[in-house]
């Protein structure tokens, strides 16, 4: 049974779990690179299961989230209270485009740099910034800060599977 939207929210609240998002979004691009920078090609793109992610397509799946939220961010911020923000399909980017053809150490470095812009811009917001909101049309009213707190959440989730994937290929190949 798929997941709902509540149960997905819950969730992704789940991994941060009263950490400071602004604590963990910084440390992603290093384990990301810890993890995948040493993998072999072939391995970066093996896809564990049928439907499943390779670990390229999970790192490039984050890089466009990270300009996902830093777009939505941003919009909130310039726009009144409460106005309508859009959703994507990441099942259809991954596939139209062509997430596993992608280059490693490319897309390592392009999240990394929006990464690092994003932080710049959330350290420079006032409190009343961080309380304005849109309206995600999936998930409803999102502020500033549970936008955030969302993507943080969300690193955590990627590299948790991640970690999975090359546990399952270390386990494999033993």
């Amino acid at each position: 049974m798929p997941e709902t939207v509540q149960q997905y929210i819950q969730r992704i609240h789940s991994f941060v779990q009263g950490q400071d998002p602004l604590a963990i979004l910084p440390q992603t691009p290093g384990r990301l690179h810890s993890l995948l920078g040493g993998l072999p090609d072939s391995q970066l793109r093996t896809r564990p299961a049928s439907g499943r992610w390779s670990p390229l397509e999970i790192l490039v799946h984050m890089s466009d989230v990270e300009i996902v939220v830093g777009f939505r961010t941003r919009f909130i911020l310039g726009a009144p209270d409460g106005s309508p923000v859009p959703a994507f399909d990441q099942d259809s980017w991954q596939q139209v485009l062509r997430y596993n053809e992608r280059e490693f150490a490319p897309t390592l470095d392009a999240f990394a740099a929006a990464r690092d812009n994003n932080l710049r811009l959330y350290r420079s917001l006032t409190e009343d910034l961080w309380n304005k909101y849109g309206m995600h049309s999936e998930r409803g009213k999102e502020t500033v800060r549970t936008v955030v707190t969302m993507n943080a959440g969300h690193d955590l989730n990627h590299l948790r599977q991640v970690e999975a994937i090359l546990g399952k290929n270390v386990a494999a190949s033993a």
